[in-house]
């Protein structure tokens, strides 16, 4: 494993299906479509900004959860814009290869899973295209991922790419739900392991009563299903994540 510069943090959670809204993004937040390639493959990502602001910023690429870009990446997407950087919303599946239930969401996950340099190849390419954007300052950028795109984020890392810092939301570890029985003891302490030994300036936080999919609220409050939104772990995991980007961007 190459020595990524990174601080890992995440948490987590599952991203519901839902469709790209097709409706005016609001103030001066701009999202656009973008068309980009990896080898063969045609990928559709996003691009938002604020147009309002002038000169080079930070950019993030924001790497989805199991159901491919959806409207959760957008928004925080465009959170990220207001906070001034230039976010890139990333698609490992390919263009129009959007999965619409669980079943067919974990089989299209599970193809990247057990081929991790497939997996690898699809971030460095979203990471390329945010990259060579006149928009960004290439010495400040960042990933972050969401349930299966915590492995994207990190793999990011893992590659050497020249990341200030690698937020993985959901699924692989930082800032986490201490009741999560999906990701539990023994992935967190694999996970620490592995930072360390990388030498990594990593970060592993834990909220107590939160279980997985914490910072989703279609997944509901009942923590009995494994999977639910803590309000309190949702609010605190993102300033975790914005206080971790003003440090190091």
């Amino acid at each position: 494993m190459k020595k990524p510069s990174v601080a890992a943090i995440a948490l987590a959670a599952v991203v519901a299906p839902a469709a790209w809204s097709s409706g005016a993004v609001r103030a001066a937040v701009k999202v656009q479509t973008v068309d980009y390639k990896q080898g063969d493959t045609t990928l559709e990502g996003r691009l938002v900004y604020d147009d309002a602001k002038q000169g080079k910023r930070p950019g993030v690429v924001v790497f989805p959860a199991y159901y491919g870009p959806s409207n959760e990446e957008k928004e925080d997407a465009e959170r990220l814009a207001k906070m001034g950087y230039v976010a890139f919303v990333a698609d490992v599946y390919g263009k129009g290869v959007r999965p619409s239930n669980p079943k067919d969401a974990g089989a299209e996950m599970g193809k990247y899973m057990k081929d991790r340099g497939l997996l690898r190849q699809r971030a460095v390419a979203a990471f390329d295209q945010l990259r060579n954007n006149p928009m960004v300052d290439t010495s400040h950028l960042a990933a972050i991922g969401y349930c299966f795109g915590g492995a994207g984020a990190l793999d990011l890392a893992r590659s050497g790419a020249p990341l200030k810092i690698a937020v993985s939301f959901h699924g692989v570890l930082a800032l986490h739900g201490a009741d999560d029985p999906i990701v539990g003891p023994q992935a967190q302490e694999d996970f620490k392991k592995e930072m360390s030994a990388a030498h990594v300036n990593w970060h592993l936080v834990l909220y107590g009563g939160a279980v997985h999919a914490f910072s989703e609220k279609s997944s509901g409050t009942d923590n009995s299903k494994g999977a639910a939104y803590n309000a309190n772990a949702d609010k605190l995991s993102w300033e975790a994540m914005t206080q971790a980007f003003k440090d190091s961007l």
